[in-house]
């Protein structure tokens, strides 16, 4: 009697565990036996099937009116095991087997059910059990029980394994015919049978317009029909995948008028109550005997159940011809059967046609697959081997053309040649200890190395100094621009903000105001703020050549500016600029030398592809002397003690920020806004002056809050993201990150680095916001008690942060943790959709690397017949905004 007795077993076992409240099942155990009851006797065959359900009647009917929970659990655990025929039957049902003999002679019993024709006995698989005395030779369904809760299981084929992708003949085409395909590619979504003009506007919605949209729409997930459970099988807590069929649906109204779908499901080992809040509609779609797959965590409510759990209609196409079926992104009026039938159809059409740019040789020497089929796998993959090869061949593609791009444009901006600079030794050492009372770091002096042999060629530099916060990139910045002075040119700075762009100039001026007065050079400071009698002012001066060193924001690249021999541009925060800004700059003088600064630390390996164009310096020292701002994670009840904390720096004259995920009040997302946190922070600190920052406050607004913070003019900084890259705050002792789980580690280690610029001593405190969050489980794994990966991500994050002050370090834990999506995300432009690359492995791009710079040596235009088309798509894919970067 495997489905009525082992449904009873899941229920015994589930009130024992809830300690004997009676509240396994709806309406108590005494009312369920009593509806179990005839269903378990048409399952009966023998005799000692029969007195089983006696016994257990009797022992149910009354469970209600027993008052101990520990008689009742003793009475559970009595049960149990009769059922697992641990313990024989009393005497007294021992004696109604005779009489349950006659019964059965007397009259036709009914056989139980034949197992639904998706399950299979796998008796062989268990060690045989010692059978109990008392069960009679060749009784199946003792035997069947007492093989335990595995005797059946779902038949599905197992998955095949591929260790080498396959690589068949390339077609033989002509150019000209493969340009022909990428044109039948660029044709709208309507031109794929099955898509109609109400289906391609639902598309277009989700910014899927042509074929190779389409083709390149990989699903968000995949689900394993090998993976499936048994209901019986299922335990609360986990999240699992059953296929079953619906037996009983109601609408049930809840609280304000609420009303929820209510469905019961059964797979033959077992049933499972579903839950679909204020989801009535449904009710429709999943009617009693439908088939359907569901996918969610497993709760408890009366009995086990899923609450809102992802669903769909039993395929029987997709369960027989392959385990892994995909799940696509979704939106309103989309059905997904119907999406995921035409996304067959179309892939099918194409994998053997679809066009290849990457040269042969190319994947021979890369062991990668073929794209046509890389695209039907990665959409509808034979198995998981399958489906990794053909990820790993997707992300190639994105990385080595990225790459090649970027390759393009260091040839295109070396092309002309630039003003090779003398740099005498005396001179480099007599600026550098003149105008710094310090010892330059190791990295610092290797950076400066770098610089002088770049500039002292005819061809232009393209450097990127790569530094943490607090490694002293304007030092090195300062020794360039003075390379540029000593050979009698002209030296510019821009800065994506105007208060960066004032906090250099302060800098530089006092940097350079320590040289001999017959050295002094002229410096100007060029932002959107000034008059326009004094931009014009300094528009002359740097026609003119008087002024030596500029400084500014965008207003360096506006039209009407222009320099009489600028030697060298230096860009800072490098990131917030494109590939047009710094040409525009570029412009300004005679193809100068170029110097890009970021203080957002990136691996080595993965700045290499996105830094393509960029000879790369690394600075991964800081001078001696700035002291490491101390990191702690504290729970919310905390706050208050905080608050004295922080009241006990402000009394010190130093002052603090206060940083938030959100501006406002979401209705999604339970956590403090920036806006709540200022109104109870003014009343906190009200002896303090507090202000408040945001991305909504127009950008005068912003830089005017920032330049008075700056100055001293407030105590506290409420922020949001805004506060990631800002102004220098010597003064800033104390970084609280309220909502810090809802950060990346990089936005997390920026916004650290906003305290600790001077000689105080500061703090940073990770304040996370959600339940989901254990602070005793991050001690634990920095105790050695647990594993790393018994953490999840966001705890790991908070962790590391706790662990080190090292950009480095961290970009790297950041790059195992969430894959270099983010990274590169922000580099893709036009309709390059790289949905593979948060998937990338330094593994995969050190190989686009290598294999890059094999193809740039070999044919560096591109020209030769097997790169052509390689050629043509990166023009193409690059071709919107001419921005890599």
């Amino acid at each position: 009697m495997p489905t009525q007795l082992e449904m009873l077993v899941k229920i015994l076992k589930l009130e024992r565990a809830q300690g004997g409240k009676d509240a396994a099942v709806a309406g108590g155990l005494s009312a369920y036996c009593q509806v179990w009851a005839p269903k378990a006797r048409k399952q009966a065959r023998r005799p000692p099937h029969h007195i089983l359900i006696d016994e257990i009647v009797d022992s149910l009917t009354h469970y209600d009116r027993i008052e101990s929970k520990d008689e009742r659990v003793h009475q559970l655990g009595y049960l149990l095991d009769r059922i697992m025929n641990r313990v024989p039957p009393p005497p007294a049902y021992q004696e109604r087997l005779l009489v349950w003999e006659d019964k059965m002679k007397s009259q036709a019993v009914e056989q139980p059910q034949a197992p639904p024709a998706n399950l299979r006995k796998h008796a062989d698989r268990r060690p045989s059990l010692p059978k109990p005395a008392f069960i009679e030779e060749n009784d199946a369904w003792d035997q069947d029980y007492a093989a335990g809760p595995d005797s059946y299981q779902l038949d599905i084929k197992s998955l095949p394994r591929l260790d080498r992708p396959p690589r068949p003949p390339r077609p033989q085409r002509s150019l000209d015919e493969e340009r022909a395909l990428y044109q039948e590619l660029a044709q709208p979504t309507t031109q794929v049978g099955g898509i109609g003009g109400k289906l391609a506007g639902l598309l277009a919605g989700m910014d899927l317009h042509t074929v190779e949209d389409l083709l390149w729409n990989f699903p968000r997930e995949h689900k394993d029909y090998t993976e499936l459970k048994c209901i019986r099988d299922l335990f609360p807590n986990e999240t699992a995948t059953v296929m079953a069929t619906v037996r009983r649906s109601t609408v049930a109204v809840g609280a304000g008028g609420r009303r929820d779908l209510l469905i019961e499901v059964e797979d033959g080992s077992g049933s499972l109550s579903v839950r679909f809040f204020n989801q009535y509609f449904l009710s429709g779609k999943l009617r009693p005997g439908k088939q359907i797959v569901l996918s969610g965590k497993v709760g408890i409510f009366r009995g086990l159940q899923m609450a809102n759990p992802e669903w769909e209609h039993l395929d029987a196409e997709n369960l027989h011809t392959t385990g892994i079926v995909p799940v696509y992104r979704m939106t309103k009026g989309l059905r997904p059967r119907l999406f995921r039938k035409t996304m067959k159809t179309l892939i099918d059409d194409w994998a053997d046609r679809l066009p290849d740019p990457v040269p042969r040789a190319a994947l021979d020497r890369c062991e990668l697959a073929d794209l046509g089929w890389a695209i039907q796998q990665a959409h509808f993959p034979q198995g998981w081997d399958h489906l990794r090869h053909a990820k790993r061949r997707i992300t190639f593609d994105e990385l080595l053309m990225l790459q090649l791009a970027m390759l393009r444009n260091r040839r295109e901006w070396q092309s002309a040649p630039g003003p090779a600079l003398d740099i005498a030794d005396d001179f480099l050492e007599s600026f550098i200890s003149q105008v710094f009372p310090f010892e330059l770091t190791r990295a610092q002096q290797q950076a400066i190395g770098d610089i002088r042999r770049d500039v002292s060629q005819a061809i232009p530099m393209n450097r990127l100094i790569q530094g943490d916060v607090g490694s002293g990139k304007t030092a090195v910045a300062a020794v360039a621009m003075a390379m540029a002075l000593s050979n009698g040119k002209q030296a510019a700075l821009m800065a994506p903000t105007s208060i960066l762009a004032e906090q250099h100039y302060r800098k530089l001026s006092e940097t350079f105001g320590k040289m001999k007065a017959d050295q002094l050079p002229v410096i100007a400071l060029l932002t959107s703020s000034l008059t326009a009698s004094e931009r014009e002012s300094i528009y002359r001066g740097l026609a003119d050549g008087s002024i030596d060193i500029a400084i500014g924001t965008h207003a360096l690249i506006q039209e009407g500016v222009l320099f009489h021999d600028l030697a060298l541009a230096v860009i800072d925060e490098q990131q917030r600029f494109g590939v047009d800004q710094r040409g525009s700059l570029r412009g300004k003088g005679g193809n100068p030398h170029l110097l890009v600064m970021t203080a957002t630390p990136i691996p080595r390996t993965l700045a290499l592809t996105i830094y393509a164009e960029l000879d790369l310096s690394v600075m991964d020292e800081k001078p001696p002397g700035r002291q490491a701002v101390q990191t702690k994670i504290i729970d919310r009840i905390a706050r208050e003690r905080l608050n004295g904390f922080v009241i006990a720096q402000l009394e010190q004259g130093r002052q603090a920020f206060f940083v938030h995920p959100l501006v406002d009040e979401s209705e999604s997302i339970e956590t403090v806004s920036a806006v709540e946190a200022y109104e109870r922070l003014s009343q906190v600190f009200f002896r303090y002056r507090v202000c408040l920052l945001h991305g909504q406050m127009n950008p005068l607004e912003k830089e005017r809050v920032m330049a008075d913070f700056a100055r001293g003019e407030y105590d506290v900084m409420v922020a949001t993201s805004v506060a990631e890259v800002g102004v220098d705050v010597p003064n800033a002792s104390v970084m609280v990150i309220d909502g810090a789980n809802r950060f990346g580690l990089a936005q997390l280690h920026q916004f650290r680095g906003r305290v600790g610029r001077g000689e105080h001593r500061s703090f940073c405190f990770l304040i996370p916001d959600s339940a989901d969050i254990s602070i005793d489980k991050i001690r634990a794994k920095q105790d050695g008690k647990i594993h790393e990966s018994a953490l999840t991500v966001p705890e790991q994050r908070l962790a590391a942060m706790e662990e080190s002050n090292d950009g480095f370090y961290l970009a790297e834990v950041d790059w195992k943790l969430r894959g270099a999506g983010d990274l590169l995300g922000r580099r893709q432009s036009g309709n390059n959709k790289a949905q593979m690359i948060e998937l990338t492995a330094p593994q995969l791009v050190e190989l686009a690397q290598r294999e890059a710079r094999t193809l740039y040596e070999e044919d560096p235009e591109l020209k030769l017949p097997a790169h052509q088309l390689l050629a043509e798509r990166i023009a193409a894919r690059y071709a919107d905004s001419g921005d890599v970067s």
